[in-house]
């Protein structure tokens, strides 16, 4: 198959992996990946060929510096699996993510382009771990009126990663961590500076989220989610709330998602209300089946209704990771 990428671009990041070693004394350097792509009907009733998730090729180097100190690199590129090109016209080459930093008995600490600390933690409480642009619940209804940084695609908003950010995660004591994400960096149209804040539980039996940010137009986020596993089944919810130019806009999520080995079941419900009117209603169900470690099938559908209509969205469609 091939994929035609920006050239300039795709020499660059030749030029990158050539001279990075694969590996020199306590360095590494990996090529990772995620691969997905389907047949769907869209809310539009129109029949597609593209991915459903979306797809990256990442180079990430971990460096061990000795006395628990580690360097970090991560460089993440999004593109269509149906076409090859760039995710989107106004998104950088690096869309997915571009950082470098250090981890150490302090955590760990980033600076460059990533999800900010809420859209980072929120995947951990939706079946489709937000990441399925039929099904998800969360794709469709959350954080509706809070884009994490209003110019990061070249001006244009963008909905989860923030630039010219400094990123901060703690480790865990007891279960708990803290996830801190920020810019003192803005732009001539910026009211304040970026700052989210989440802070995470996790055992092996439940995890819990409690995220606040708000963004460099004063837009705000507030976020709960929860889920609990017994065994091979888990149940999830979340209920969000953001704030732009007046507007309040209230999502609530539930899931469920169970795991045995090779096959994965979803379901999952959301709500989206804005000012008090309800604007979109999803109801949806899917699975998996794992042909590998690394290769799956599924197919997925959902039932979406919004205040002058109702849709049928379904796709089916093969993922793979490496």
């Amino acid at each position: 198959m091939k994929v035609k990428i920006q050239k300039k671009s795709m020499l660059c990041l030749a030029a990158l992996a050539i001279n990075i070693p694969v590996s020199h004394g306590q360095s590494s350097v990996n090529i990772s990946g995620f691969l997905d792509i389907g047949i769907y009907r869209d809310s539009a009733k129109t029949i597609k060929i593209g991915p459903l998730k979306r797809s990256n090729i990442a180079l990430s180097a971990t460096e061990d510096l000795g006395n628990g100190l580690r360097a970090h690199v991560m460089l993440s590129h999004r593109f269509e699996t149906d076409t090859g090109e760039n995710e989107s016209f106004n998104k950088p080459f690096f869309h997915g993510e571009s950082t470098l930093g250090l981890s150490g008995r302090f955590g760990a600490v980033k600076l460059g382009r990533r999800l900010d600390a809420i859209y980072d933690k929120q995947s951990l409480f939706d079946p489709w771990d937000n990441f399925h642009r039929i099904a998800s619940p969360a794709w469709n209804v959350w954080n509706s009126n809070y884009p994490s940084d209003p110019q990061g695609n070249n001006n244009h908003p963008e909905w989860g990663r923030l630039n010219n950010g400094i990123y901060y995660d703690s480790p865990s004591v007891h279960g708990f961590s803290l996830h801190l994400s920020g810019s003192p960096e803005t732009d001539a149209t910026a009211l304040n500076k970026p700052l989210a804040t989440v802070l995470l539980y996790k055992n092996t039996r439940f995890s819990g989220m409690l995220g606040y940010g708000k963004n460099s137009q004063g837009n705000t986020d507030a976020v709960v989610g929860w889920k609990t596993t017994f065994h091979h089944l888990s149940l999830m919810g979340s209920y969000d709330v953001s704030k732009r130019n007046g507007s309040t806009a209230k999502a609530t999520t539930l899931g469920l998602l169970y795991k045995m080995n090779p096959v994965t079941l979803r379901a999952g419900w959301g709500r989206l209300n804005r000012d008090g009117d309800k604007k979109k209603e999803i109801f949806s169900l899917g699975g998996s089946y794992n042909l590998s470690r690394r290769t799956s099938l599924y197919a997925d559908a959902a039932h979406n209704i919004f205040p002058d209509k109702s849709v049928n969205t379904f796709g089916i469609g093969i993922s793979h990771g490496f």
